[in-house]
């Protein structure tokens, strides 16, 4: 079944009502939460962070090249050190403002570069899956919606941590999930070219959640272990990995 000059206005209307509909659950589910409350939700944050990126992201990549692991591992390496680099730089350009507890990120602009990297990613594999058949990018793009949820939801938590405002966070998120209506359109006028690039676009959106998980999340829970307590921060880390892990176990047997 082919939809002829109708499939590109299918598939941007696909990542834009995507894009929206996880993006508008998120921001309802994080306006609700008490600013006190929030430390523990990075918890939550860095559970899904290094589930979506070792355990979809990384095995993904490397299976779509297996012939190019040795690669692949090295854009995941030089992506990294340039995050440092970029974090480095962010430091510098703010060294006068003082750090406090609640200043989780100090450059929380990665947060929304990842999450538009992975949103790109999503939008050329929605492109990919309406192309090859329409209810299958249907059924693609609902499952993207549902893994998206508790990633905006993670991004929403960090944002908010990291002393900025709700309505600057839902500006920024609502921008960078825009990036899979760019991505949807990559996908659908070169489809072959984004196809090859895809495994190296996903490490960097591997680098740039692991990054940000092991660099400023981990740390930001050992630092207020006293404050949240071990039970509470555990239980939302181990969440976290199982609501990643169980939508991508569903959409692999999709």
């Amino acid at each position: 079944m082919t939809l002829g000059k109708y499939m590109l206005p299918l598939i941007v209307f696909a990542c834009l009502a995507g894009g929206l509909v996880s993006l508008l659950v998120a921001w309802l589910i994080a306006i609700r939460l008490k600013p006190l409350m929030l430390g523990r939700y990075v918890a939550f944050a860095a559970g899904s962070m290094l589930t979506a990126a070792m355990l979809g992201m990384l095995p993904e990549a490397l299976e779509m090249a297996p012939n190019k692991a040795h690669e692949l591992c090295g854009v995941l390496f030089v992506s990294m050190l340039g995050f440092y680099l970029l974090q480095r730089a962010a430091l510098w350009r703010h060294a006068c403002v003082h750090a406090n507890d609640t200043a989780l990120l100090s450059f929380p602009e990665v947060i929304v570069f990842g999450d538009g990297v992975h949103n790109f990613v999503d939008g050329v594999l929605i492109a990919a899956a309406f192309l090859a058949d329409p209810m299958l990018g249907v059924t693609t793009t609902l499952a993207v919606i549902a893994h998206e949820v508790p990633q905006e939801l993670g991004d929403f938590v960090l944002l908010l941590n990291a002393g900025w405002s709700k309505q600057k966070a839902l500006f920024a998120n609502a921008l960078s999930s825009m990036t899979s209506v760019l991505g949807g359109i990559v996908g659908w006028w070169a489809l072959s070219a984004a196809e090859h690039a895809l495994p190296y676009a996903l490490m960097v959106a591997a680098a740039s959640f692991i990054y940000i998980a092991v660099g400023d999340l981990l740390p930001h829970l050992h630092r207020r272990h006293k404050i949240d307590g071990f039970f509470p921060q555990t239980g939302l880390l181990f969440l976290g990995i199982a609501m990643i892990a169980v939508i991508g176990e569903l959409l692999h047997h999709h």
